[in-house]
């Protein structure tokens, strides 16, 4: 089997070992970053992770936590095959004979290339799931933030999807948040897979990490996931808001109106909201996708 079809396989995977340990993590992440300032005196809808949680469970049972999955499950092999497949085929092109490992720095370069490319699939997929996850929750019914969400009940990905398509410009609605995607992919992804293989190294005492056993690729993991988020959390927040917000009255014109529009109202903690919802998840879904990936690409060969 050809490496990039390694790749493609192994990275699926992972994806899907990523996204089931991941995705409640991800819902309540995208509850508390979507939803609107309190009003002086008044609140929050949610005062943290816990409380969005119990209050997800309240009103929708535990499926509530897994709400919007259909988006990024029906893509998740194409997303997690693409970055796994990039990033192989950017090694390929770096690397200076068969068999030589690349630097760390190398490994950043293939992670930001990898990245890239992932952003036009990430973009529309999270659009999806974000409208899913925040509708009937953070921004229903809100008296300062007039959202599409709040008056569109979704029936599911699809439905998310025509609508968009229908009443929201056409295809290009769907990118919705490009912008701060590609800040987010193109930064995270080289972080992580540099910490990656640098930890990895660092646990092997070398550049050889082949005889590494699972507890140690699982740590590497985790890593790596916490990297991801530790230098790009804001730009996730900022097109997490653009990404849910209306379209017919939207209240920012764009990622830079947006990131001073949350910064004077909120402060910084503003562009950090579910930041530890995010870590919570990024580092066991991390370790599941990398552990998965690593066993499926050593047993392909």
């Amino acid at each position: 089997m050809a490496d990039a079809a390694k790749d493609l396989a192994s990275g699926t995977v992972g994806g899907a070992a990523q996204l089931i340990v991941g995705h409640p993590f991800d819902t309540i992440k995208v509850k508390l970053q979507s939803q609107p300032t309190p009003t002086p005196g008044q609140p929050p809808r949610y005062t943290g992770a816990i409380d969005a949680v119990k209050q997800t469970i309240a009103a929708e049972g535990p499926k509530g936590l897994y709400k919007g999955m259909g988006a990024p499950l029906a893509t998740v092999a194409a997303f997690n095959a693409l970055l796994f497949t990039v990033r192989g085929q950017m090694e390929g092109l770096l690397r200076s004979e068969p068999g030589v490992p690349l630097t760390i720095t190398q490994q950043f370069v293939c992670g930001a290339g990898a990245g890239f490319a992932v952003s036009f699939l990430a973009c529309p997929t999270e659009l999806i799931k974000c409208r899913l996850q925040a509708q009937g929750g953070a921004l229903a019914g809100s008296s300062t933030t007039s959202s599409v969400v709040a008056a569109v009940k979704y029936g599911g990905p699809m439905d998310v999807a025509r609508h968009v398509l229908r009443s929201e410009g056409g295809a290009r609605g769907l990118f919705k948040g490009l912008m701060p995607t590609f800040a987010r992919e193109v930064p995270g992804n080289a972080m992580m897979f540099a910490a990656y293989e640098g930890f990895k190294r660092f646990l092997a005492g070398g550049s050889d990490t082949s005889s590494l056993g699972q507890g140690s690729l699982i740590m590497a993991g985790g890593v790596a996931g916490a990297s991801f988020w530790g230098i790009v959390y804001p730009t996730d927040v900022v097109k997490s808001v653009l990404q849910v917000d209306d379209y017919k009255n939207p209240k920012y014109s764009g990622s830079m109106d947006a990131f001073r529009k949350i910064l004077k109202a909120e402060g910084v903690k503003g562009l950090y909201k579910g930041f530890g919802p995010a870590m919570a998840r990024s580092v066991p879904a991390n370790a599941a996708c990398f552990l998965a990936y690593e066993m499926t690409r050593s047993s392909l060969g």
